[in-house]
């Protein structure tokens, strides 16, 4: 591949966005009275990228996984990630129960959880399932950063990663998806690929382990892409973390559709 074939490429959206600014700024000079509709046209457009980077699932930004590749939807894969772990109350039980089912998950780690419980971090990849980058610290404040930011939160938790396991992540994805138009060009850069969701269980905020399986066994199909969190997990009523009492009617649930929970790099062809 050449080198420009392998250049960052904005999204179309991006590029009129670009011609937008370019021609409210040359409106402004050319014709000094059109500055407040040059103004408001800018501001509009400043507001719908923000829209953007609130909504998870937009490729206006740039690439953004949603779903397996054909590939892995034909040989009926899903992809069941896990975020904001590991969490040593937690995670070990996951992995029991993934375990006892024969299926394998993906973990968006926080950088900092990695180095702060490195052994369970190992025993995640030993166990056959892969780790991947959700930035160093999961701040609350992602979103709004600039191209330096981003660079520097996110080859951060790479390198702490790294350090941990001794593999470097392929996949990233934000906190709670949210981002802006810097972060693509940051992710291409260093070789990462925003992966997002099909099906989001809310289990975070969501106490009822009935309606985060609903919400993740709707329509179900191969090639789709789950997320549920060993980190920041909302308790059931029982006061378990709702993941573990999600997760074994959502695996046997796999079991009978036939379908396979693989890692994201093997689904992806990462590895």
């Amino acid at each position: 591949m050449s080198a420009l074939a392998d250049r960052w490429q904005p999204t179309p959206f991006l590029k009129g966005s670009a011609v937008l600014h370019a021609g409210a700024l040359g409106a402004s000079l050319l014709v000094p009275a059109a500055w407040p509709w040059a103004l408001g046209a800018v501001v509009l457009n400043h507001a719908a990228i923000t829209a953007i980077g609130l909504t998870p699932r937009s490729h206006w930004l740039g690439q953004n996984t949603l779903r397996l590749p054909a590939a892995a939807e034909a040989r009926n894969e899903v992809a069941l990630t896990i975020d904001d772990g590991p969490e040593p109350a937690v995670t070990p039980a996951v992995l029991d129960l993934l375990d006892a089912h024969g299926h394998k998950a993906t973990f968006f780690c926080i950088a900092e959880r990695v180095q702060a419980h490195p052994a369970l971090a190992r025993e995640i990849v030993a166990r056959g399932h892969s780790i991947q980058n959700h930035t160093a610290r999961h701040r609350h404040n992602f979103s709004v950063l600039g191209p330096r930011g981003f660079h520097a939160e996110i080859e951060r938790a790479q390198q702490m990663i790294e350090a941990v396991i001794g593999q470097r992540p392929t996949c990233f994805r934000a906190p709670a998806g949210l981002r802006n138009p810097f972060l693509a060009p940051v992710l291409h850069r260093l070789g990462l690929e925003l992966v997002s969701w099909t099906r989001r269980g809310f289990d975070t905020r969501e106490r009822d382990p009935a309606r985060v399986l609903a919400r993740l066994t709707c329509d179900l199909r191969a090639g789709d892409i789950l997320l549920l969190h060993d980190g920041h997990a909302a308790l059931a009523r029982t006061g378990r973390p709702v993941i573990l009492d999600v997760l074994p009617p959502l695996l046997d649930q796999f079991s009978r559709q036939g379908l396979r929970a693989v890692t994201l790099p093997h689904a992806l062809g990462h590895a």
